[in-house]
């Protein structure tokens, strides 16, 4: 069994624990994540950037407003589309909420005379979100530059990456090649500071424990499996409406439009797909997206894997938090 995570020296194990429900998409994260939550009557931070912004609910698999009044979820609707959240801006709201809850939860221990403390859940499938917290990631606070980000944007992306690729080839190696949005913002702190923004980042991990939990399935047959249902399910309940409604309100060149699963639906409703070939894009997009979180992920041995299909997943992944948190309490 692995020990509590140590990567600070000035850990706190009197502090709440935070535990980490990741992985890639259609595994299963939300649902294991409000099971536990309800288990300790705690809450959820998301850690998915496009559940940051409201109206954008089907697409993006977000918890339903049911699940949401089941337990407390933060970090949901908080922009709007057209508004841009960096890391930055997400680390630090995160940050803040969780300092808040370990002030309330010491103050109850003052209170109530209770030595325990019940753990926060952060929820969700975008690495880097989850790397700003539990690594504490030094990140570059420069403001979104829409202007540049336009004109950068209209070169297209496989000039934009060979410029960084030029200027600063270590965060090249880390970021994908079609990956648009990490290579404007690349490109938008160099040209802003004059310093490339591998030079500018660094780690500050948190003083408080964090145990990371990975959520994946043992065959590709089975996560295309789940991502299909998952497709027909978000058709089932009005994708194609939500797109509509959004294109009408916003138009069709607002950014979000143009992530997995809306950018075929758009698409579709401009005629440049039938609805059969919008599904089944999505299906494929999807599952190459899918690959990539799980490569990303299992970069990180502090993560510990669970099969997403095991009957007893919730008992298991309980079972581990539990004995988790034995070990803090020995060790207080």
């Amino acid at each position: 069994m692995k020990q509590p995570s140590a990567q600070n020296s000035k850990l706190n194990t009197e502090h709440s624990a935070v535990i980490v429900i990741c992985g890639a998409t259609a595994t299963g994260k939300s649902s294991l994540g409000i099971a536990l939550a309800q288990r300790v009557s705690s809450i959820i931070l998301n850690a998915d950037s496009r559940q940051v912004y409201r109206e954008f609910d089907i697409g993006t698999a977000k918890p339903t407003l049911a699940q949401q009044q089941q337990v407390p979820h933060y970090l949901i609707d908080i922009c709007d589309p057209t508004e841009t959240l960096t890391v930055a801006d997400y680390q630090q709201q995160a940050q803040e909420i969780i300092a808040s809850e370990h002030r309330k939860q010491k103050q109850y221990q003052l209170d109530q005379a209770d030595l325990n403390n019940k753990p926060l859940f952060l929820v969700g499938g975008t690495g880097l979100y989850i790397k700003s917290i539990v690594r504490g990631l030094k990140i570059p606070r420069v403001a979104p530059q829409e202007d540049l980000r336009s004109q950068l944007a209209a070169l297209g992306q496989a000039q934009l990456y060979k410029f960084l690729q030029q200027i600063d080839p270590v965060a090249a190696q880390k970021i994908h090649p079609n990956d648009q949005v990490r290579t404007l913002r690349a490109l938008e702190v160099f040209y802003v500071t004059g310093i490339p923004i591998s030079q500018q980042q660094g780690e500050n991990p948190p003083n408080y424990p964090i145990l990371q939990i990975g959520l994946e399935c043992q065959d590709s047959e089975t996560i295309t499996q789940r991502i299909a249902q998952r497709t027909d399910q978000m058709l089932a309940a009005g994708f194609v409406a939500e797109v509509e409604t959004i294109t009408k309100k916003y138009g069709w060149n607002l950014p979000l439009l143009d992530t997995l699963g809306y950018r075929e639906f758009k698409d579709y409703l401009a005629g440049n797909l039938s609805l059969e070939q919008a599904r089944e894009l999505t299906v494929v997009h999807t599952r190459q997206f899918a690959k990539r979180q799980r490569t990303w992920f299992k970069a990180y041995p502090e993560i510990e894997w669970f099969d997403a299909d095991c009957p007893d997943l919730l008992e298991k992944v309980w079972e581990r938090i539990e004995g988790f948190l034995e070990e803090l309490r020995i060790k207080n």
